[in-house]
């Protein structure tokens, strides 16, 4: 019987948001969310811009605590153990923060470093990751700042990899990048899982890189997890010809060009 690798029971989170001088009025992020995700699974979220995804992957990596509910990852607890699941995650988000004025190489070796890596052995394997994923070794030793936002986003991938957590928290690990890069990603993703057995939570508004990497999704919507299966029993559910079909009759709303395409020009 597979392990269960991410718990979530009843999640609620919720933000006060003032109109006007006294008003204030409350936003839930999260409206009793519940799923599992089995240790080696790749699960996806999909959802428009304010429907909670990234709050969720906030509370799944300790940077928010949720209001109420429940949260185990790999058997430990949140927020009494956050200490714990920092050292078995990892995450890449869209709006990744790196130190901009050092390159990519001391931006990794400084997260190594910080979990007990050895360098040597931390370099090698950022330089193989950095190969897998379609980047020159002469980018290595440029500065952040110096580099392009989809060029970023793979630094911030290989961050998260190169520490070889067990569980990946991804939200919207793609977004930026052209379509090659992107199938780079989408490829090492699948061969890091196979290799590794490594557990994925993956956000996206991609509709093919959820179908391609994703044993089962969920649809979020307004905070509320509105449906979730693999992706035939969403499309058979909303009698649908394709997910993007689905995530519309089952969601009632619909992404917008800008989030369907996420790349640079």
């Amino acid at each position: 019987m597979q392990r269960t690798a991410i718990y979530v029971r009843n999640l609620r989170k919720s933000f006060r948001k003032r109109n006007g001088f006294r008003k204030v009025s409350e936003l839930w992020a999260l409206d009793d969310v519940s799923f599992s995700v089995a240790e080696g699974e790749t699960y996806g979220l999909l959802g428009p811009n304010g429907s909670g995804k990234s709050s969720l992957i906030r509370i799944l990596s300790t940077l928010l605590i949720a209001d109420s509910g429940e949260v185990e990852m790999l058997g430990h607890s949140l927020p009494a153990e956050q200490e714990q699941v920092r050292r078995i995650i990892g995450r890449v988000s869209v709006d990744a923060a790196f130190y901009k004025k050092l390159s990519a190489r001391e931006n990794l070796l400084y997260t190594a470093l910080l979990y007990g890596q050895k360098a040597r052995d931390a370099e090698k394997r950022a330089i193989d990751i950095l190969e897998q994923l379609g980047m020159e070794n002469t980018k290595f030793s440029t500065p952040l700042e110096e580099m392009s936002r989809g060029m970023q986003q793979k630094i911030s991938i290989a961050r998260a990899l190169v520490l070889n957590p067990p569980l990946l928290l991804l939200d919207e690990p793609t977004t930026g990048l052209d379509p090659k890069s992107r199938r780079d990603v989408q490829t090492f993703l699948e061969k890091l899982k196979e290799r590794e057995g490594t557990t994925i939570l993956l956000t996206t508004h991609d509709m093919a890189e959820a179908e391609r990497l994703c044993a089962r999704i969920g649809f979020l919507a307004h905070g509320k997890l509105v449906a979730e299966g693999t992706p035939e029993e969403l499309k058979r559910r909303a009698n649908a010809v394709d997910l993007d079909d689905a995530f519309i009759k089952l969601t009632g709303e619909e992404l917008s060009d800008e989030e369907l395409v996420g790349v640079e020009d």
